[in-house]
């Protein structure tokens, strides 16, 4: 009984340092979860804001599955990076990430409204798409959060690479089987978990 008592008793102090530690990360900013998810969005939506002013909807005509490999680009890029610690172009894997996020939500968009020949909707409508999708994703971390009680702060960036990448992979498969699934999540779950693991790279960068 002895030998158990001290487990519990490590047990428990190794959580409470996990909570200890992850509340430190909030304060040291004075910033909630919610607070830093709306300030990684916002700071995206400014760039997804600008390539309408530059592009307008040029992407409406691409399928899902070659948004899909665009986010794979990105995330080998930031993978590389990752592993070889330099950049030939002057960008670091930020970018990466914010063109994540924003390529998630064109692949939620291209999801509901299927792809199109022309670019078939103004840039107000992207915008409002773009909210509807990101405040979703939002409410998806909040959920998440509550039952995982924000372990992704104890991640390091490199693991949220990984897991964008298993992400595609997996969305690959699907839409290699004309997105039918036995018993797992649809595309669309994939592509928000993109989302989010993205926007929690972005979090963890703000606060280095």
């Amino acid at each position: 009984m002895i030998g158990v008592s001290i487990v519990l008793d490590k047990n428990f102090f190794t959580f409470a340092r996990v909570v200890i530690r992850i509340n430190n990360i909030q304060n040291m900013t004075g910033q909630k979860t919610d607070e830093q998810f709306d300030q990684v969005i916002d700071e995206c939506r400014e760039v997804y804001k600008k390539k309408l002013q530059d592009y307008g909807t040029a992407w409406r005509i691409m399928r899902t599955s070659s948004v899909t490999d665009q986010i794979f680009i990105k995330a080998a890029r930031i993978r590389s990076l990752e592993t070889k610690k330099e950049a030939m172009v002057n960008e670091g894997i930020k970018p990466e990430f914010i063109g994540i996020v924003n390529y998630a939500v064109i692949a939620l968009i291209q999801l509901r409204k299927g792809p199109a020949y022309h670019a078939d909707i103004n840039n107000e409508e992207a915008l409002a798409l773009y909210d509807e999708f990101t405040n979703e994703a939002k409410k998806l971390m909040d959920a998440k959060n509550h039952d995982y009680d924000e372990a992704w702060r104890m991640m390091r960036i490199s693991s949220y690479t990984d897991l964008i990448l298993m992400k595609i992979n997996r969305t690959k498969q699907i839409e290699d089987n004309n997105g039918q699934t036995l018993v797992s999540e649809g595309i669309d779950a994939n592509y928000f978990d993109m989302l989010n693991y993205a926007v929690f790279g972005l979090i963890k960068l703000m606060l280095e």
